[in-house]
């Protein structure tokens, strides 16, 4: 393809995005279901070409920004105190999950080979942590659960892509070893951490030499790639490089990012996130077109492999409950017996969780690089886009109905100990008491009292508002409605004053940043 034509298809591509998401908006529908169908029937637009999509750069590209953006965005704490749960979806029931596969493949084609079908195993085995985000950032779960999904998508990206290597290359080979495949895991899980520990610790020593916000905003960029690539090069996990580097990136911006990086950084970051979501959603799409034309087309994909696909499809879905619940049953058990370090989920929480297993680009990924000749392949990459399809319609667009029927509470073991109105008590008590202790000079006079008097007034108006936080919320939603009116009429006389050309650009811009940081400010404090 030319060059020119090939970037033109990428800006139709985030012009469809722009589309399909509001249509997604105005529907009522998540997003990814939209990009997904919307890429779909973009496949067979008459005089567009096949969309062929290379399963390593796609991979390369799109995989560890998203993973190193989960990573910054989730609670550590929280990610330790649940780590054997997240362990236990993230390596247990991606191999329970790739077994019953296999079985179930086996039992249906006779004749393929056990390497195959536990290569198709391990492609659906693992929920994608792009899909995963898709569908997580539209509902409200208790934090338990969140922190479940949240770190299994992190993590068990690296177990399936192992279980998918040994399966291939058992079915070059024949050869293949329970042992080899254990230690091969472990080498790479603790290659990859190793990495990133390394890779994230040199960004934060990086970050505090710069001083420039844009090269460290760039820096920042770079980081999920280069720890990706250098896992990938020294033959360990990248996965787990880039979810290392991740969480101690996270756990150290909070001191080594200024005021305006962290805002400058996060805005271009959430752009960079919400395309690259978006693009893989409508490049799995946008895949349709050749995985059906390898199959032989509708007719003969569906006559041949119709039911085997939706045997498949209910397999992994029923394997995912059977692991979920049994896990639930398990830690009942060992509350019976006295063990009562955990609280199980109940029905409803293990319900929401077996139902959150959307696959989605990885994948997608995984069954196109499935060697030329390797057996059974035209049905594992059918069948890995039906996955692919039925979770995402499916679960994707019923996930938030099943959490409403669950009407999941927090328990009081899962919160914090501190409301957010207490932590603002108590980080204004620590500012007026600064501000007290340098009101004075030497001499012990007064020479900030305006700034003492607003400190002070901040300090108890918002002890007693976390005190009383039920009477003045309403009074606060008005209070804020009236900031943001202002900030709206002090907007429309700045534009006034521009357009009548009594101040110039730069009194424009650096008045509108005022406003907008105003602005900002009082839509944090009203949600």
């Amino acid at each position: 393809m030319d060059p020119t034509h090939l970037f033109e298809l990428v800006i139709g591509m985030f012009v469809a995005i722009i589309a399909l998401h509001y249509a997604a908006h105005r529907l009522g529908l998540p997003p990814s279901v939209a990009l997904l169908a919307g890429g779909a029937l973009l496949a067979f637009v008459p005089g567009l070409p096949t969309i062929e999509v290379d399963p390593a750069l796609v991979l390369v590209i799109f995989l560890p920004p998203l993973l190193l953006d989960g990573a910054w965005s989730i609670a550590l704490r929280r990610l330790r105190r649940h780590m054997i749960g997240i362990g236990s979806l993230a390596i247990g029931a991606v191999l329970f999950t790739c077994v019953v596969v296999a079985l179930v493949t086996h039992l249906l084609f006779p004749s393929l080979p056990w390497a195959a079908c536990a290569a198709l195993g391990a492609i659906v085995s693992p929920p994608d942590a792009i899909s995963a985000r898709a569908v997580l950032e539209r509902v409200r779960l208790p934090r338990r659960l969140q922190i479940l999904l949240e770190g299994e998508s992190l993590l068990n990206d690296a177990s399936g892509l192992v279980l998918f290597r040994f399966a291939i290359a058992a079915g070059v080979t024949g050869a293949f070893s329970i042992g080899e495949a254990a230690g091969s895991f472990f080498v790479l899980a603790a290659g990859g951490a190793l990495i990133g520990i390394v890779v994230g610790t040199t960004w934060v020593l990086l970050v505090r030499r710069l001083g420039d916000e844009y090269l460290i905003i760039a820096a920042t960029v770079l980081l999920s790639w280069t720890s990706y690539l250098l896992g990938e090069f020294v033959h360990v996990s990248g996965v787990i490089a880039t979810v290392t580097t991740g969480l101690i990136a996270s756990w150290h911006q909070h001191t080594v990012l200024s005021a305006a990086t962290r805002m400058r950084g996060t805005s271009f970051w959430t752009v960079v996130v919400f395309l690259m979501e978006a693009a893989v959603f409508i490049l799995i799409g946008l895949s349709l077109r050749g995985v059906v034309e390898r199959g032989g087309g509708f007719d003969v994909v569906i006559a041949t492999m119709g039911w085997p696909m939706l045997a498949i499809l209910i397999t992994l879905t029923l394997a995912r409950f059977a692991w979920v619940f049994g896990s639930d049953l398990l830690i009942r058990l060992c509350n019976a017996l006295g063990l009562r370090r955990y609280t199980p989920l109940g029905l409803r929480g293990s319900t929401v969780l077996g139902w959150a297993g959307v696959r989605g680009v990885v994948t997608l990924a995984l069954a196109l690089s499935v060697p030329a000749g390797f057996p059974g392949r035209d049905f594992i990459l059918v069948t890995s886009f039906a996955v692919i399809l039925g979770t995402v319609l499916l679960q994707g667009t019923t996930l938030g109905y099943v959490i409403g029927w669950a009407r999941l509470t927090e328990p009081e073991s899962e919160k914090a100990r501190l409301t957010m109105s207490q932590a603002e008590a108590a980080m204004a008590q620590a500012q007026f008491a600064t501000v007290q202790s340098r009101a004075y000079d030497g001499e012990g006079k007064l020479i900030h009292p305006q700034l003492l008097e607003r400190y002070q007034r901040r300090a108890v108006s918002i002890v007693d508002y976390a005190a009383r936080t039920e009477h003045y919320t309403p009074l606060l939603q008005a209070h804020f409605d009236l900031v943001l009116e202002a900030v709206a009429t002090g907007r429309r006389e700045l534009i006034r004053l521009h357009r009548a050309g009594d101040i110039d650009d730069e009194t424009l811009h650096e008045l509108e940043r005022d406003l907008d940081l105003e602005e900002l400010s009082a839509i944090s404090a009203k949600s």
